[in-house]
């Protein structure tokens, strides 16, 4: 069995891997749904980021960000994995 710690990290990663696939199946959507309401609704996105912050050491400057974009489709791809997640343990 796993510990809880490895438990977390297992549920974070998959809730993200659906919001990051979600979004790509929204990009997708982007190119094939022909112009009107339904695709203005379900590629309706927010921008979520972090950053950017500078590290500068004497001989190094490192810049670290992140972000990302959560639309419609995304939402659905987390309560998806969620739903994935539930049924597989």
């Amino acid at each position: 069995m796993l510990n809880k710690g490895k438990q977390i990290g297992m549920v974070v990663t998959i809730i993200v891997l659906g919001a990051v696939i979600g979004t790509l199946v929204g990009k997708i959507l982007a190119f094939i749904l022909p112009e009107g309401v339904v695709k203005q609704f379900f590629l309706i996105s927010t921008t979520l980021s972090i950053g950017p912050g500078t590290i500068n050491i004497i001989l190094l400057s490192i810049t670290v960000g992140f972000s990302i974009t959560l639309n419609v489709i995304s939402l659905i791809g987390i309560g998806i994995s969620y739903y994935l997640l539930r049924w597989w343990r």
